[in-house]
C-alpha cells in the first residue's frame, strides 16, 4: 500500500510541474484587484513596464512577465514561444486567475492574440501594444506563409558573433526602435545579456506563427495602441490589413512614436491603458 501511495505522489509531481522542469517565464505581482498579465517584448523583461506598474496596481493585481532566456529567467529549449502560451494558461488556471486582462508589447502583444483566440472563454479583454498577428508579413517581403528553417545562415551569424559585435547590434536596432534617448538605453540594457539561442531560435518561432486567421476566434475586445513612425499612412494600412478578421478591433494611434510607445509617448500611453482596462 505504501509502494502505491508513493508511486501515485510521484506521478502527481511529475505533471504537476512543467515538463522536463522547465520554466517559461518568471512572474512579479503587484497590487490588488482585477487581474492583469503584463507581457513584455522579445528581448525585453518585467522592466519595460516600470513607468506604469505604480499608477496601474493602485486598482489591479499585475503579473509582471520576464520569458525565458531573458532578463534573469533561465532560458529553455525550443519550442520556446509554444511552451511560453502553454504555461501561461496553466498559470492562469492554478492561480484561479478570473476576468484576466492580457496586455502585451510586440512579441507579447502577439502572444496575448495567440492566448485569447485560443482560449475563448479565459480570459476578458486584450490590449496589443504596436504587436501583429503576423510578423513575418511585414518583416519579409512577399511572404507567402512559408516556414523559416531554425538552420540558416543568417541564424548562424548570429550565433557566432562575438558579445562586443551583438551589443552594437542591438544598439542599431534600439535606434529604430524609440525616439528617446532614454528609451534607446533601456532596450539595450534589457537586450543586450538576452541568452543568444533564445534570441536567435524565439524570434524565429515568432516569425513562423501566423494569427492573421486564427484571431477570428476571440470573442472578447481587443484595443491595440500601434506606434505611427516614421509613417501613419503605411501603420494605418498595415493594421487594417493584418486584423481583417477581426473587424470589432479598436485601434489608437500614437503620433510621433516608433515601437516602444510606453517611452516616446508614456502620458499617453498610461492614459489609454487606464481607459481600457477593467
Amino acid at each position: 500500500m505504501k509502494t502505491i501511495v508513493s508511486i501515485t505522489l510521484v506521478l502527481l509531481c511529475l505533471f504537476s510541474h512543467p515538463v522536463h522542469g522547465q520554466k517559461a517565464f518568471n512572474v512579479v505581482v503587484k497590487g490588488k484587484g482585477t487581474p492583469v498579465l503584463l507581457f513584455p517584448g522579445f528581448g525585453c523583461s518585467a522592466q519595460v513596464w516600470d513607468n506604469v506598474v505604480e499608477e496601474l496596481s493602485r486598482n489591479h493585481e499585475l503579473h509582471l512577465f520576464t520569458f525565458a532566456g531573458f532578463g534573469n529567467a533561465a532560458p529553455i529549449e525550443m519550442p520556446w514561444f509554444t511552451t511560453i502560451k502553454d504555461q501561461i494558461a496553466i498559470y492562469v488556471k492554478e492561480n484561479k486567475l478570473e476576468k484576466t486582462n492580457l496586455v502585451g508589447h510586440s512579441l507579447g502583444g502577439t502572444l496575448a492574440l495567440w492566448l485569447a483566440s485560443s482560449h475563448t472563454d479565459m480570459f476578458k479583454k486584450v490590449i496589443v501594444i504596436d504587436g501583429l498577428p503576423s510578423t513575418a508579413a511585414v518583416m519579409i517581403p512577399g511572404y507567402t506563409g512559408e516556414k523559416i528553417p531554425f538552420d540558416n545562415p543568417q541564424s548562424t551569424k548570429m550565433l557566432e558573433m562575438d558579445d562586443k559585435t551583438f551589443q552594437e547590434m542591438i544598439a542599431q536596432q534600439a535606434a529604430f526602435m524609440s525616439k528617446s534617448p532614454e528609451g534607446q538605453k533601456s532596450i539595450v540594457a534589457m537586450m543586450k545579456n538576452s541568452d543568444r539561442k533564445t534570441y536567435v531560435y524565439g524570434y524565429i518561432e515568432m516569425l513562423n506563427l501566423d494569427l492573421r486567421n486564427e484571431i477570428a476566434k476571440i470573442t472578447v475586445p481587443v484595443t491595440v495602441l500601434a506606434a505611427t513612425f516614421p509613417d501613419r499612412a503605411i501603420v494605418e494600412k498595415t493594421y487594417k490589413a493584418q486584423f481583417e478578421k477581426l473587424p470589432n478591433v479598436v485601434i489608437k494611434y500614437a503620433d510621433q512614436s516608433a515601437h516602444f510607445v510606453m517611452y516616446d509617448q508614456p502620458e499617453w500611453f498610461l492614459t489609454n491603458l487606464l481607459e481600457n482596462i477593467d
